[in-house]
């Protein structure tokens, strides 16, 4: 990374290769880093293997070739006691937030507390309502994800994530389907839960506009690799045709409006019989 390249990795990946079940290859030669303390974007189309990254990171899939390695350890060579140890560590918002339904906004919070540690109800008690108090919704605790909004059940989603103090929280489209209010108040909860953590954060996004403003550096993926990578600056001004239109929503440019066929004329043509 320019200017990162003394940080130590919390997440390091290296030459990494993978498939599902033999299948196309879903990621090809992914290299990249995660300075610790830092907030990284990881962007690109959909189906470029984004998500795929987080769960490899997670450790739910291994990978062909390469590694993950996080805090110096080699993900996919963990064994189950090691891997849910580390896991313990992590913290994961859900595309849409994905709460438990027949939990109270409380509940969903203290649910990790409850499975992971050994914690006494009144300390359990105090620390749901402190990161309910984090993301402004201390006040809606006895509330049903059902009489939530879009935008608040993000913000309990998030809560959760951080309810054992992750070194590591991933966040897989973080903004999709929110207002613009919610999505600028997502943003700058993940930049300061981040930075008041001391956490390392990966977010995974196609909002070009809000990442821009929150993260530290960007890693853009099309067709399983790496193709540009930079900070927020580096990104804006980039001249590489791809990034490019990505970042300025453009119709014309590297990526084509139409999929790949034959000449229109010719197709017209093979019709008529001509």
């Amino acid at each position: 990374m320019d200017g990162e390249v003394t940080t130590e990795s919390l997440v390091e990946i290296s030459d990494l290769t993978f498939g599902y079940d033999g299948r196309r290859t879903v990621l090809s030669g992914i290299n990249l880093n995660i300075p610790r303390g830092k907030l990284v974007a990881i962007m690109g189309g959909s189906g470029c293997g984004k998500t795929t990254l987080l769960r490899l990171i997670g450790g739910q899939v291994r990978p062909s070739q390469g590694y993950v390695k996080v805090a110096g350890r080699v993900v996919h060579e963990l064994d189950a006691e090691a891997l849910y140890r580390m896991r313990r560590k992590m913290g994961m918002l859900f595309q849409f937030g994905a709460l438990f339904t027949d939990l109270s906004v409380f509940e969903n919070v203290a649910f990790q507390m409850r499975e992971h540690t050994g914690l006494p109800e009144e300390l359990i008690h105090d620390l749901v309502l402190m990161k309910l108090h984090a993301v402004g919704l201390r006040g809606a605790h006895a509330l049903m994800p059902s009489e939530l909004s879009g935008g608040m059940a993000r913000r309990v989603a998030l809560a959760r994530a951080i309810a054992l103090d992750p070194m590591l929280i991933m966040y897989d489209e973080p903004f999709a389907g929110l207002d613009p209010i919610s999505l600028g108040v997502i943003g700058q909860l993940i930049r300061q839960l981040n930075d008041a953590l001391g956490a390392s954060s990966i977010v995974v996004t196609h909002d070009v506009h809000e990442s821009l403003q929150i993260v530290d550096y960007i890693y853009f993926i099309s067709e399983g690799r790496v193709i540009a990578e930079g900070t927020p600056a580096e990104i804006r001004d980039s001249s590489d045709p791809w990034v490019h239109q990505f970042v300025w929503a453009e119709v014309n440019g590297p990526v084509p409006f139409h999929y790949p066929g034959s000449a229109y004329r010719e197709q017209l043509m093979e019709r008529s019989g001509a």
